[in-house]
This record gives structure tokens, C-alpha cells and sequence, in this order.
């Protein structure tokens, strides 16, 4: 039932929810909206920071950092382990924000499972979550004997629920749903089997993700009954939630911009600042920044990342649109002043996913495999398989993953791949096979990837792996003999990978080995197979190094050859 203080709160509510889904249809057609006046001046913000040489701004940030650190290279492939409350919904990604948006299929999946959200909202999600099959021990030894050395923990996502004992909000893992430090778990594990970790944060724009949650159906017989978003600490008495307020799960409506509408869309298409709630913006910042402090203090971790498609966190601008301030860099500095003072040495490097090419930031390229190479900066790809957030059907290809990794690893990119777990926090029956036939592969040929830099072109062939999360469309593509990748090992070999299996005596022709082509330095003396022990005969001439394949057994997925003088 809603509660009457919430349902006095309906007509606004009601003008949310009935505006929402049309617009979400049209948000694409709307034009681009100039930023609000003050978008150009960066608030500076007073929250204290950790002493050192680390200043609070980019140009103090790029001086005092002394570079990537070797080992983010060294460990190359990595597993994403984004795993959170928003698998309850079994719905993929942004569940606890789509529960809301009456047309969409995680609102039927949700009322359906759960009931209607005016009385089983996203926080009642949040209660019944539990998780008796998460065991990060055994999952981290799964993950480090699959050839993943680095691991990115999700600390806590759009839904703005902390996976860890959070000093600054209350709606944490410890506090509601499987009552664990869930984060906590994770970093031990990865300390203990050896896996580099990291913890990204996806917080930043909560504000304005949330909006629906404020909302009411436009029709049927829930029509206009508000959504849970609207409720206060004052309605949870003899609640389960009592002392508990919804307002910091969800935020508050940010009402009033009607060139932003719908506003939970803002960074797709429209950009700007929050002026009416620069009070409100200033301690949403602080928090957001607060949070991620914490993290860092109770779990040290090797590198933090920051979620969105701006520049930075809170630019003014897409993801960071809201407010304009330095919030982003006092954190940065925050952390490595920290490192700093734990460590005696900065060993450690911030993921800001758009960032700007900076000493001490590292990028991403999420869902997709760039078409140039990137070897300007530390970067890494990021895909899922099937998608961001469990779903029943995902499918499991080990495949798949070996030629995306090959793709970001010939453009000098690492590679992080999300591998789902349940909302009980078990995995699907085809995952442990497909890491361990990932394992397999990375036992063979991982002196080729570990370490391991672009060569001068990164490729043969017209073939790239599909954009996307990873599904049986990337299982099935096919890619041919003529389909090459690159990488330098750090035994300084050069490696060329055929993404396929060719059969005995096929002939992998490799242009950019010919003579004319003038790319090696040296005469090339000796061409083998990684994993097999058969002989390659070769040729070299003007136009290509013509390889023809052994009659080998037992390779699958991609096959690298190794070249030396």
C-alpha cells in the first residue's frame, strides 16, 4: 500500500510518470540544448583530501604521476565483476532505473515477480536480495586460473546502493539485502590468489538516472498512484525500513528544466547545469566524492574508475551534465596521494572512461572495438557477455572472447570482460566451461598477450568482431585465414594471430611480413606455432610471408604465431 504522505505528492508524481514514456520515444529527435548559463565556471569544492604532492587539478595530477604502472600492461586481460542488486530483476542492465518506465520489459518483469512499484519498489528489491551462492574465493581462483589478472570490482552502480560497509550511505550491502560486505569479499580473494583489483563507481549521475522513479503510471488502474521514489523517512515508520530514508537511495524530482525533459535522458542529447539545485548539486558532489574516499580507505585498492560518457565526472556536459565542478580531481588526488602515503610508491592509475589523455588516467572503449589503433595512452576495452546484468539465455562462447581480447590486445589496449553471476550469486551452467577452455587458450598462447604492445599495424583483413555484448552473433561470426592480428610480446617476439583454425596445409599469407613491405628490421629466421611441437615451413617473398599450417590438434578459438630473427 502507499502511504498517505506519498499520495499527497501524486500530482506531481503523476506529471512525471505521463510525460515519460512519449518523450523517451521522441528523445532521440530532440535537438541539442545549449548548457545553462554558469556551465563555463567549475565550483570548487572544500572537502578535505589526503596531504602530498597531489594537487587538486589536472596539471598537478599529469606532473607528480610517474607514468602507467608496468604491471596494468603486464596483466593485459581482465575480468569485469559487475555484479550487483539489479541482477534481482533478471531484466540485464539498468533494471532498477527501466522497473519504472510502465512500456518497458523490466517493468513486466518486474510486476510480474515482484508487484507493482508504488508498493515493491527498487529499495523492497534491495530488502529481499540475498545471495548463498557468492563465493568470492572460489570465483577469484576461477578467474585467475582462466588467465584474467586484474579484476574490476563494481563498488556501486547507477542504482546508487554501496557493495560495501559505506560510512556516507546508509543504503549499503552490509546494512540491507545480504547484510555482507560484498566488496570487501572480493578484495580479499583477489589478494589472496594474486589478481591486480580495482573498483569502479557509477554513481555520478544517480541524480538524474532516478527520475522515474518518481513517477506514476499514465493509465490502467494504477493510473497516477506514485511510485516509491516520492517516499520520506517519515513514511517508514513500522516499516521494515524504518530509519532508513528512500530520499537517499533515490534522490530527489529535479523539476523545473523543461529543455532537459525527459531529464533522466539528459546526457543523450541535451546538456546542462541543475541551477535550480545548486545547494542540493554542491552536496550531491561532495557525497558522491566522500563515497568513493571510503572505498579507497577500507580497501586500498590498485586503480578506481569512474563510469560515464563526458570527459569527467561532473563536466556540465552528457553523463557529468548537473554541475560544474572539481570534484573529479580532488578525488583523483585524493587517491594517489593515499597510494602515496600506503604504498611509499604510485603503483596505481584512475580509469576516467572519456578522460582527456593524462598522465596517471587510463580510458575505455566500452561495447566496441575502436578502428584505429591506440597507442597514445593506457586504455582498455570492456565488453559483456550477453549483457551488464544477468538475464536468463545468455549465451557462453570462450571463443568469442579470445578474439575480442585479440582485438583490443593488436590496437595496445587490455581487455576487462564481464562474466555474469545470478542474483543469488551463482554462475550459469555454461560459464565455468567456457573459462575454462578461456584457460586453455591463455596457458598456450599468453606469452604473446601478457606484456604485450602493438606492433606497427595491428591488423590484416576486413573482418572485426561485432559491436555489442557478447552472444552467440559474435559466436557465429566467421572470420578466415585472411583475418590477422598483431602484438609485440615482452620478449619482444612479434606475434601474429590468425583469429580461426586453419585446417593442415592451409596458407596464411601475411602481407605486411613481405619484403616490400619494409616493417621488420630484422630477417625473420624462425616461425612457430604456439602449442605445437610440428615444424612450419614458411617462405618470404616481395609480397608476403606465405605460412603454411601444420597438421596440428588440439588448438581452438585463434592461433598465434611466433616470429623471431
Amino acid at each position: 500500500m502507499i502511504c498517505n504522505s506519498a499520495r499527497a505528492r501524486a500530482k506531481s508524481a503523476t506529471a512525471v510518470g505521463s510525460r515519460t514514456i512519449a518523450l523517451i520515444a521522441t528523445a532521440a529527435l530532440l535537438p541539442v540544448v545549449s548548457a545553462q548559463p554558469g556551465v563555463d565556471s567549475v565550483a570548487r569544492l572544500d572537502f578535505p583530501i589526503a596531504d602530498g604532492p597531489f594537487d587538486p587539478n589536472w596539471e598537478s595530477i599529469s606532473a607528480n604521476h610517474p607514468g602507467t604502472p608496468e604491471w596494468f600492461r603486464e596483466a593485459k586481460f581482465g575480468v569485469w565483476i559487475h555484479w550487483g542488486p539489479q541482477a534481482a530483476g533478471r531484466s540485464n542492465d539498468w533494471y532498477a532505473k527501466h522497473m519504472y518506465l510502465e512500456d518497458h520489459p523490466a517493468a513486466a518483469n518486474h510486476r510480474k515477480n515482484f508487484g507493482h512499484p508504488s508498493e515493491f519498489g527498487y529499495k523492497d528489491v534491495l530488502n529481499q536480495w540475498r545471495t548463498p551462492k557468492f563465493d568470492a574465493q572460489r570465483y577469484m581462483q576461477m578467474f585467475h586460473d582462466a588467465g584474467f589478472r586484474y579484476a574490476v570490482v563494481m563498488g556501486v552502480h547507477h542504482d546508487n546502493f554501496d557493495l560495501w560497509d559505506s560510512k556516507h550511505q546508509p543504503w549499503n550491502s552490509v546494512n540491507v539485502g545480504p547484510k555482507q560486505d560484498l566488496l570487501g569479499a572480493w578484495a580479499k580473494a583477489a589478494r589472496e590468489v594474486g589478481i591486480r583489483y580495482g573498483v569502479s563507481f557509477h554513481h555520478e549521475y544517480t541524480w538524474w538516472w532516478w527520475q522515474p522513479a518518481f513517477g506514476a503510471d499514465s493509465k490502467g488502474d494504477k493510473k497516477g498512484v506514485p511510485y516509491d521514489g516520492l517516499l520520506t523517512a517519515a513514511d517508514g515508520k513500522g516499516q521494515w525500513w524504518d530509519g532508513l530514508d528512500p530520499r537517499q537511495l533515490y534522490g530527489r524530482p529535479l523539476e523545473g528544466y523543461p529543455e532537459y525533459e525527459p531529464v533522466h535522458l539528459i546526457a543523450h542529447g541535451r546538456e546542462g547545469i541543475f541551477e535550480k539545485h545548486l545547494p542540493y548539486a554542491e552536496q550531491y558532489a561532495t557525497q558522491w566524492a566522500q563515497r568513493i574516499q571510503d572505498a579507497v580507505e577500507q580497501h586500498d585498492p590498485d586503480f578506481i574508475y569512474t563510469d560515464g560518457n563526458s570527459s569527467q565526472p561532473f563536466s556540465g556536459k552528457k553523463s557529468g551534465s548537473g554541475y560544474r565542478c572539481d570534484a573529479a580531481q580532488r578525488v583523483v588526488a585524493d587517491y594517489f596521494n593515499r597510494t602515496l602515503e600506503r604504498r611509499g610508491k604510485i603503483d596505481t592509475l584512475a580509469i576516467i572512461k572519456f578522460s582527456e589523455p593524462r598522465t596517471g588516467l587510463a580510458s575505455t572503449s566500452e561495447s566496441r572495438v575502436p578502428a584505429e589503433m591506440r597507442a597514445d595512452r593506457a586504455w582498455m576495452g570492456e565488453l559483456a557477455i550477453g549483457g551488464w546484468f544477468y538475464e536468463p539465455g545468455f549465451y557462453y562462447d570462450a571463443g568469442s572472447v579470445v578474439r575480442a581480447l585479440l582485438e583490443f590486445a593488436s590496437r595496445d589496449g587490455n581487455f576487462a570482460v564481464s562474466v555474469p553471476l545470478t542474483p543469488e550469486g551463482g554462475l550459469d551452467p555454461g560459464a565455468p566451461e567456457m573459462l575454462a577452455s578461456i584457460g586453455e587458450w591463455m596457458r598456450v598462447n599468453g606469452e604473446g598477450i601478457y606484456g604485450s604492445k602493438a606492433w606497427k599495424v595491428f591488423r590484416e583483413g576486413d573482418r572485426t568482431l561485432p559491436r555489442g555484448a557478447l552472444g552467440k552473433k559474435q559466436a557465429d561470426f566467421e572470420f578466415t585465414t585472411e583475418d590477422l592480428r598483431f602484438t609485440v610480446g615482452k620478449d619482444s617476439a612479434l606475434y601474429v594471430w590468425v583469429l580461426t583454425t586453419p585446417e593442415p596445409g592451409a596458407e596464411v599469407r601475411v602481407a605486411s611480413l613481405g619484403k616490400a613491405a619494409a616493417l621488420l628490421e630484422e630477417e625473420p629466421a624462425r616461425v612457430e606455432l604456439l602449442g605445437a611441437d610440428a615444424e612450419v615451413e614458411w617462405s618470404r617473398d616481395e609480397d608476403a610471408m606465405t605460412i603454411i599450417y601444420p597438421n596440428a590438434t588440439g588448438l581452438q578459438h585463434a592461433v598465434g604465431f611466433r616470429i623471431t630473427p
